[in-house]
């Protein structure tokens, strides 16, 4: 199976939007991992409109067991399924006191998500801005493919060039840097994608349409405007999708990992 991370570099790229709308285009069924250390819990208050969720659980109670050396056993349990989908979501932390708690959570997490290749799911992680505490880095660099997630203007790119930076060191000395990749929203405002790779020292894997209207119905769970199965915005997300799992397999392939299932 494929542990596939987002972070971001400065406040609002669109990753969460770009995290969920990849899971809810996914070809195969995945858990989509709120890991936001800011406890925004941006899903529950945009895409279910801020509706009480079915569960009480959240990450946070994985910390709890994985003290009691029962993690990979109490990860299904924790998940919520996500109407007429094959997605399944993880929440995140009530507030940002409580990501105090995860970081020593990020490391065996990693290893329980990979331990999920059984049940045939992907997961894909809204990992939030780097640099805050409690952020996933150790859960970040064990990833089969990491994306910054960047804007194509000036200001995200100048905010983006300085992290990028150290996250290629620290997938260096992982001896993963072949799993690190940059994802574009809005590639073409104003610098296209070569620009940006040029940029950020990493490929970019893919890129999302900037398509607000459509863009909407995943960051506030608005209702699917005309024709949103043919948007901009849908349309590069299934091409994100196509793009994010060719980037896997390439990784993988670099460091002789076997790609399993339909991945291959």
């Amino acid at each position: 199976m494929a542990l596939i991370v987002l972070t971001s570099a400065n406040g609002s790229p669109g990753a969460t939007t770009t995290a969920l709308g990849l899971a809810m285009t996914w070809p195969r069924p995945v858990v989509l991992v709120d890991a936001d250390p800011t406890g925004a819990r941006a899903i529950p208050a945009g895409y279910f409109g801020g509706a009480q969720l079915p569960t009480d659980h959240t990450i946070v109670d994985l910390a709890v067991s994985h003290r009691q050396g029962t993690l990979v056993e109490d990860l299904p349990r924790m998940l919520m399924p996500v109407p007429d989908s094959t997605v399944q979501l993880l929440a995140g932390p009530l507030n940002h006191f409580q990501a105090r708690a995860l970081d020593s959570l990020w490391e065996p997490l990693g290893a329980a998500f990979k331990a999920l290749e059984r049940t045939g799911q992907d997961v894909i992680v809204d990992a939030g801005r780097l640099g805050l505490e409690g952020f996933a880095m150790k859960l970040l660099t064990q990833a089969d493919l990491g994306l910054l997630v960047t804007r194509s203007n000036l200001p995200a790119l100048v905010a983006a060039s300085s992290w990028a930076t150290t996250l290629r060191e620290s997938f260096t000395r992982a001896g993963a840097l072949d799993c690190l990749g940059v994802l574009v929203v809005g590639p073409g405002k104003p610098y296209d994608n070569r620009e940006v790779a040029k940029v950020l020292g990493r490929p970019v894997v893919a890129s999302v349409a900037w398509d607000a209207a459509s863009a909407e119905v995943y960051t506030y769970g608005a209702k699917p405007p005309r024709k949103f199965e043919t948007s901009p915005f849908t349309k590069s997300l299934r091409a994100a999708v196509q793009s994010t799992r060719a980037g896997v397999t390439r990784a993988r392939a670099v460091l002789g990992v076997e790609v399993e299932g339909s991945l291959r």
